[in-house]
């Protein structure tokens, strides 16, 4: 294990106003700016702001170094919130840490194993260090073996459930009632299409994804009363390391996106807006339910 990196400091206030030119807001140039604009200008930030800035926020986010998780955690730190991503891989951590702090973002990061219960508990001490205890947790690390299912034996099950299963629900466990007891929290997991249906053998990942969601369902009803929303977003085809066998063959890649709606697969970026609402004060109302961001893959 290693201990999370200290966390960086943002950038000054006045070197972000130096560096930052000023919204337009609609005067020409060398005129005054009509006083009704810049009074419904302001009034527009400080609504957007009050449904969606996660300042003062806390989250963690594992499998946060690389793919979706990468992705939304470069999304909840540029909303405002203090962002800890738990992976393996050290240089990949690093790498996601230092370029949210270069972009004025609060980021640290931890190296653990999140396929042994230790691990995980190690992890989730380790990821408080950074900023305190997490308002926000997105469990989006996962494993993805798909042998045939004959051939599906107990090591890959045990390490498919481990990862995608046991550790969302020990550090739900963890930082859950936690959150029911301060009156805000958001848990949000990531699954899979397996979830709901079967196909390219969906073996052991398509149970743990499913039963992820009903897990989802259950934190729902035990915290939703208390402040804590849980949901998961479901992606579609989205083009990261998880999904290394079918990215090498362009024929398939091709047909799943001919697949979408929207004519291409999905990319870790187009997660940033969900993310940011379901971690957000917005989604007060929303909890329980499976969001799918797949371009209509799953309608089509």
């Amino acid at each position: 294990m290693t201990s999370p990196s200290r966390p960086h400091s943002t950038a000054s206030a006045d070197a972000a106003t130096s560096a930052t030119p000023s919204a337009w807001d609609g005067t020409p140039p060398g005129a005054s700016a009509h006083p009704r604009v810049s009074a419904a200008s302001r009034a527009s930030d400080a609504y957007l702001a009050e449904l969606f800035s996660l300042e003062g926020r806390v989250a963690v986010v594992t499998g946060g170094s690389s793919g979706i998780g990468r992705g939304i955690a470069g999304a909840l730190a540029r909303a405002g919130a203090s962002v800890v991503v738990v992976a393996r891989k050290e240089a990949e951590l690093a790498a996601t840490a230092d370029e949210l702090t270069a972009a004025g973002c609060r980021a640290a990061w931890v190296s653990g194993d999140l396929g042994t219960r230790d691990g995980v508990r190690t992890a989730a001490e380790q990821a408080v260090r950074a900023f305190g205890e997490p308002d926000i947790l997105v469990n989006s690390a996962g494993i993805n073996l798909r042998p045939p299912m004959g051939e599906l034996d107990e090591h890959v099950w045990d390490a498919t459930m481990a990862v995608n299963l046991e550790a969302p629900y020990l550090l739900g466990r963890r930082f859950g009632p936690g959150m029911a007891e301060r009156g805000f929290g958001r848990i949000i997991h990531i699954t899979s299409q397996q979830a709901h249906r079967a196909f390219v053998q969906s073996g052991a990942y398509g149970v743990s994804k499913g039963a992820l969601e009903s897990l989802a369902r259950s934190q729902a009803e035990a915290w939703s009363p208390h402040g804590v929303t849980c949901n998961t977003l479901v992606p579609g085809f989205v083009m990261t390391a998880l999904n290394a066998r079918l990215s090498s063959d362009p024929e398939r890649v091709a047909a799943l996106a001919a697949r979408t709606m929207v004519g291409r697969n999905g990319l870790a970026e187009d997660f940033a807006g969900a993310a940011v609402f379901l971690a957000s004060r917005a989604a007060g109302y929303v909890t329980g339910q499976s969001i799918f961001v797949d371009g209509g893959f799953s309608v089509h």
